[in-house]
């Protein structure tokens, strides 16, 4: 996948950000292309070699029509929680929020609210459902061009349910 100056892209773990131009750098006497990715939710700039932006996981922002998609996975409740140690659980978790996948990013975000509604979270956990829930709303809202109030409000729906 190649980005161009203005794009929005998705890097894995920190969010969506937009593409603010190519630069060659050199290192140890090597030239080398990086995407200079500005992350949206916290102005961080992030320098991604352009030959290994996929190897990564970096990726464009999901389309309009798969958002039904994740609201789907978010809504599903008939699943198999897992019963592992906390500790266990949260690297699982973690790894699959580090995918940059936004559905595996959805599953992480619906496990942990359903076992909020068992049981109380572990201080990890909490952090990790804000920073799911994070990324999904602000990755959403950007697919819908729409604000991040209302994904949050269609996102309160779905787990009243």
């Amino acid at each position: 996948m190649s980005f161009k100056m203005g794009d929005m892209a998705v890097y894995p773990g920190h969010g969506v950000g937009v593409i603010e131009g190519v630069e060659t750098r050199e290192f140890a006497g090597t030239s080398q292309m990086f995407y200079v990715l500005k992350i949206l939710e916290n102005g961080m700039t992030v320098m991604v070699p352009t030959k290994n932006a996929d190897a990564i996981g970096m990726r464009p922002v999901v389309a309009p029509e798969e958002v039904e998609e994740i609201y789907t996975v978010l809504a599903e409740r008939d699943i198999e929680l897992d019963k592992q140690t906390w500790n266990r659980r949260y690297r699982e978790y973690m790894a699959k929020i580090k995918t940059g996948s936004p559905y595996e990013v959805a599953r992480v975000l619906r496990d942990l609210y359903i076992l909020k509604g068992d049981k109380s979270l572990s201080f990890g956990e909490r952090k990790m459902f804000d920073q799911a829930k994070g990324l999904l709303v602000k990755e959403l809202a950007v697919a819908k061009s729409e604000p991040e109030g209302k994904i949050e409000a269609r996102l309160g729906e779905i787990f009243s349910d």
